[in-house]
């Protein structure tokens, strides 16, 4: 049996975009990424998380809007080998009328019936019930305060649900 996936959202989870503004958070460091043309992005990072999401029963993906560039940008900073990545394509950012996140489709689609776990801090209720109604297998779908970013109690809420899996 193949191990569960988990969907990596950059932007919140691994970059608390929301933390106060001039204050670092603590054991981060700060990059500055120019992703699109134009002005660079500031993105703090910790790079104990990578070590930390290498040690879980997962195989990561990126499902971030950074698509293929957090390889680039991301990754090596925090420790991740270069990792595969769901293509948003033509529905990057397109609104849905039914409030499912533009991103819950694709990574069901990706996922095709695995397990997985998908940390973010955009994800609702109407995307809980539509994975619940779209896909086969078992899902966690982990939302992460973009003021805070990944904590211990996300890798342990991670840890538990990859151990539900293997039981």
């Amino acid at each position: 049996m193949s191990r569960p996936l988990l969907f990596l959202d950059v932007d919140g989870p691994l970059n608390p975009w929301a933390a106060k503004p001039q204050r670092r958070p603590e054991g981060y460091t700060t990059i500055r990424a120019t992703v699109r043309p134009g002005r660079p992005l500031r993105v703090w990072l910790n790079p104990s998380h990578g070590p930390s999401l290498l040690t879980l029963a997962y195989d990561l993906c990126w499902a971030t809007t950074w698509m293929d560039a957090a390889n680039r940008w991301i990754a090596p900073v925090i420790g991740l080998p270069e990792l595969p990545w769901v293509d948003f394509g033509e529905v990057l950012f397109a609104e849905r009328p039914d409030g499912v996140h533009w991103k819950t489709a694709a990574i069901v689609e990706y996922a095709a019936g695995r397990p997985f776990a998908w940390v973010d801090d955009e994800q609702s209720g109407a995307d809980e019930r539509y994975v619940a109604e779209h896909h086969a297998g078992p899902a966690l779908l982990h939302h992460v305060d973009p003021r805070i970013g990944l904590r211990e109690e996300d890798f342990t809420a991670l840890e538990e649900f990859a151990a539900t899996l293997a039981a």
